[in-house]
């Protein structure tokens, strides 16, 4: 079996180009468990398995974590697989993927960037506050899609500094707090400068921190944009595994559309040997 291994922002995946496998679709879940391990095998945040379109798509795009629960969409997963259907002549210089959450549609900046239009912000709760760890959190609740991809969003003073090990108790304890019915990735962000943060993120379904989350991206911006305490143009946001870029258009009463810029990269190609 082909597969070709992708990063955006150090956000890491297995792509499968399930059109020319024909994998049955129950065999996913079960195949990213054991493709994603690292040491083991070939390693990644996740797997992502590329189908036909059936409303109207360039192709569609199924999202397993590393654990092999599948996921609603995935920010730099989108990227990368944009990337990879102009690569291999799915799609042109704008390609539609069908996604688990809805339509998500991305564009070609340069070989090595792309853009993607994340998922309709549907669900936002500015003032949610939970306990953790022995202390209350001011958090940030967001969902974007539907089904909605579910984000904790939560200040953390010194960010930079702190180690995600120093994190990991708390991102854990957060992402499977009982008032979650669903869990959530958990966005602890720093602001560092005008339109510039600092994110780390512990994601559901890899249970722990990545290099990068581009739709935990999105929501931080989100809120503080809702917050008045960045402009939603241009943001920068770093993360462990480099920059992304979130701009977000509005109207007079919420926001309409939502992008995520950065890089999208082709670290191998190969087959799969001994695993399956």
């Amino acid at each position: 079996m082909k597969f070709t291994k992708m990063q955006g922002a150090g956000n890491d995946f297995i792509v499968i180009n399930n059109i020319e496998e024909q994998l049955p679709l129950d065999s996913f879940g079960v195949l990213a468990q054991k493709l994603c391990q690292r040491r083991l095998a070939v390693g990644a945040d996740g797997l992502m398995a590329v189908e036909r379109a059936t409303k109207g798509g360039d192709f569609k795009m199924l999202f397993y974590n590393a654990d092999g629960s599948l996921g609603e969409m995935c920010g730099n997963g989108a990227r990368c697989i944009a990337k990879y259907g102009f690569e291999n002549h799915l799609a042109g210089e704008v390609i539609n993927i069908e996604t688990t959450a809805g339509m998500v549609r991305a564009w070609r900046l340069d070989q090595m960037h792309y853009k993607v239009r994340l998922n309709d912000v549907t669900r936002l709760d500015l003032t949610l506050e939970l306990e953790a760890c022995s202390q209350i959190y001011s958090c940030a609740y967001v969902e974007l899609g539907d089904p909605g991809i579910p984000h904790l969003v939560i200040e953390m003073k010194g960010l930079r500094a702190l180690t995600p090990a120093q994190l990991r108790i708390l991102g854990s304890t957060l992402r499977s707090h009982p008032a979650l019915p669903k869990g959530a990735n958990v966005n602890f962000y720093e602001v560092t400068g005008e339109d510039e943060i600092f994110v780390r993120t512990f994601e559901r379904g890899v249970e722990d921190f990545t290099y990068a989350c581009g739709t935990g991206t999105g929501s931080v911006v989100t809120v503080l944009t809702e917050r008045g305490l960045c402009s939603g143009s241009n943001v920068k946001v770093s993360m462990a595994g480099g920059d992304l870029f979130i701009d977000i258009a509005r109207d007079s009463r919420q926001i309409t559309d939502l992008y995520l810029s950065g890089p999208a990269v082709i670290v191998a190609e190969g087959e799969i040997g001994e695993l399956l």
